[in-house]
């Protein structure tokens, strides 16, 4: 097997858990391959690089192997070699998520002059 329809691809190395929801996503333009969209029908073939869009993660990958048969998870981490430059990027963005996750909140609800002056910050800023 020289080519593959990416929608099947995707879907046997287990980004997507149905080929329904793996072609929704390519249509979304959640998937991309050098740097352009592409439609479900594209065929990939070893080597190239793909931009997989999932939640808060993009992960950039280099197909390894092809398959059209969705197998275990281990047989399908064969298929692909996310880059380091990808990895490198994924985890400084999750350290920054975390880090934005433990910022100060306050104690209690805003009370009834705390509640007017936001009130009046946030009419100062729409026109």
């Amino acid at each position: 097997m020289e080519r593959l329809r990416i929608d099947k691809w995707v879907w046997a190395a287990r980004f997507f858990k149905t080929r329904s929801i793996a072609k929704t996503a390519i249509e979304g333009g959640k998937v991309h391959i050098d740097g352009q969209r592409v439609k479900v029908s594209r065929e990939i073939g070893v080597g190239d690089i793909i931009a997989i869009k999932q939640g808060w993660d993009e992960k950039e990958i280099q197909v390894a192997a092809l398959s059209d048969r969705r197998g275990p998870a281990s047989e399908a981490q064969s298929l692909y070699t996310e880059t380091e430059r990808s990895i490198a990027r994924r985890a400084k963005e999750a350290e920054a998520r975390k880090a934005a996750g433990a910022m100060a909140r306050p104690a209690q609800r805003p009370g009834k002059h705390e509640r007017k002056a936001l009130e009046r910050l946030r009419k100062q800023f729409d026109y």
